[in-house]
């Protein structure tokens, strides 16, 4: 049997399916492992299932000569230096498609909270504030009929739009190719950022953390947008600058913001915390019992098909199966 680390427990079904093939090793505390002790419970071990809070660095990776496979429980995998497990031949495999939907909700229900200020009437109403209906009490914004910008139309970004369907919004989207089903089913225009920030009412992001990404949107960015645009992030956190957020939620450049994911996560920007105009989640995107567990599931099967020396469909460096 392949020995394997899991860095966390994940759901049952998950490591239930991994015991009928490999013996397995659990990080027994609830909590993010430091380097040094990926690396010490990695000794000897042919599998490692990793979570997207976990550095796995070439100082992890070539730690253990033995190592023959990496699984993240996660879509993203910008936590895994890639280009050193590609080159010691260990394929690395992820979650896509399971988590879509899930986070697609969450981006809305995000832009519901903020644009309806859904966190802060309710924040209002526990303080014992609320005296009655007033006719400028709390006032928010339509949703219907605007205009909707999606920054990545990949598979989250494209389910995404294809949910604002019922609202009869305008779509606008950046992609590096077409995205025939948005046009398709949307109407929706592809188009470059500044044009994308300067008409949206509403911009949601979906893209991966890349060189080319971080910080795609910085206070150059967040000028060009509308005084009532409303920014959502379910992407990774360093896709915003932070420090330039802050400043354009406290002057007001933009109406708000709802966020999922954090510049220096699980850090927070202070004053990010005091502000009133942004709904703050714990990067939630794929919480909920029916997509972890699938999650898990892919996960622990991804891993037992990479040991085996077969290619999974979910290998993001499939260079590593070539015979060159």
């Amino acid at each position: 049997m392949f020995k394997v680390f899991v860095t966390r427990k994940i759901p049952e079904e998950g490591l239930t399916l991994l015991k009928r093939y490999c013996k397995v090793y659990v990080n027994p505390y609830d909590r993010i492992l430091t380097k040094e002790e990926i690396i010490s419970n990695l000794k000897d071990k042919e599998g490692l299932l990793c979570l997207l809070t976990d550095k796995i660095d070439r100082e992890v990776i070539y730690s253990n000569p033995k190592l023959k496979a990496i699984s993240n429980y996660a879509a993203g995998y910008d936590n895994i230096d890639i280009k050193a497990a590609t080159e010691r031949k260990i394929p690395v495999t992820n979650t896509p498609d399971v988590l879509t939907e899930t986070t697609a909700e969450l981006a809305w229900a995000l832009l519901f909270a903020v644009t309806r200020r859904i966190v802060e009437g309710d924040r209002f109403t526990r303080e014992g504030k609320f005296r009655g209906w007033a006719p400028l009490l709390m006032l928010g914004q339509d949703i219907s009929k605007k205009t909707l910008g999606i920054i990545g139309a990949g598979r989250i970004g494209t389910a995404f739009a294809l949910k604002s369907k019922g609202f009869n919004m305008k779509v606008l989207y950046t992609s590096r190719r077409r995205n025939e089903i948005l046009e398709k089913e949307l109407n929706a225009k592809k188009t470059d950022l500044h044009t994308l920030l300067k008409n949206a009412d509403f911009v949601s992001l979906h893209v991966p953390l890349t060189p080319k990404t971080r910080h795609l949107i910085d206070e150059k960015e967040l000028r060009i947008m509308k005084k009532n645009a409303i920014l959502i992030n379910t992407s990774r956190g360093a896709v915003i600058n932070e420090k330039a957020l802050v400043k354009a939620l406290k002057n007001r450049w933009i109406f708000g913001a709802g966020l999922d994911v954090y510049e220096n996560e699980p850090e927070i920007n202070k004053e990010l915390m005091k502000l009133d105009n942004v709904v703050l989640e714990p990067h939630i995107g794929s919480a909920t019992l029916e997509t972890r567990t699938k999650m898990a599931i892919m996960a622990a099967d991804n891993l037992i098909i990479s040991l085996k020396g077969e290619r999974s469909k979910n290998c993001v460096n499939p260079e590593v199966f070539s015979k060159n």
